[in-house]
């Protein structure tokens, strides 16, 4: 990695993927991409980077390489980009593993008010229309038909995990999210 390149300890980072491997030997790379399309990742630029550490632990307190993106596009199952100051497979091989993050003023301001990133929505409590709380959104997940919410929540015993999962349809099991209060309010019964 070139040392000219800006470090930056800011934690306000947001996660896109995963720099996975070496493509051909003009210092191209083999991106894993959470965004959706996958290729939509190549979008943003400036992209922070850091490299795979021993722990997680020592990883979150890496600090994060401000780096240029110069080219990227899908190819077959994947992404490939071409970052700047990297120019041949040696250099490629120092950015395998590396997460692939942004900051979230570079995120587009969303358009609705029934819009929201998943991000936003991980750690809000769930609460049905019986006034029975649910549990917590530990994650989201896409489906072929809709994205549903994980919401894990402790039996009153403390022993048993329970989770369920609802389907993100707006108006008919998501009632309404409120990100102030911390809460999402769901039709969907307690023993489903």
């Amino acid at each position: 990695m070139d040392q000219e390149q800006q470090k930056s300890t800011n934690p306000e980072k947001i996660v896109l993927g995963r720099i996975t491997g070496v493509y051909g030997l003009k210092g191209w790379l083999k991106v894993f991409s959470h965004t959706d399309p996958m290729e939509s990742i190549v979008d943003f630029s400036p992209w922070y980077i850091r490299p795979e550490a021993g722990s997680v632990k020592s990883r979150q307190s890496a600090p994060w390489t401000k780096v240029k993106l110069k080219a990227g596009k899908r190819h077959a199952k994947t992404v490939i980009v071409k970052l700047e100051h990297c120019n041949d497979c040696d250099q490629a091989q120092a950015y395998i593993g590396s997460e692939i993050a942004i900051e979230q003023s570079q995120l587009d301001e969303l358009r609705d008010e029934n819009e929201f990133y998943w991000r936003d929505l991980i750690g809000l409590r769930v609460i049905n229309q019986q006034n029975v709380e649910l549990g917590v959104v530990t994650k989201m997940m896409e489906t072929g038909a809709n994205d549903v919410l994980v919401v894990s929540s402790q039996e009153e015993h403390g022993a048993e995990k329970k989770e369920h999962l609802i389907p993100w349809t707006m108006q008919q099991a998501i009632i309404a999210v409120d990100l102030e209060q911390g809460v999402i309010e769901v039709d969907w019964d307690q023993n489903f």
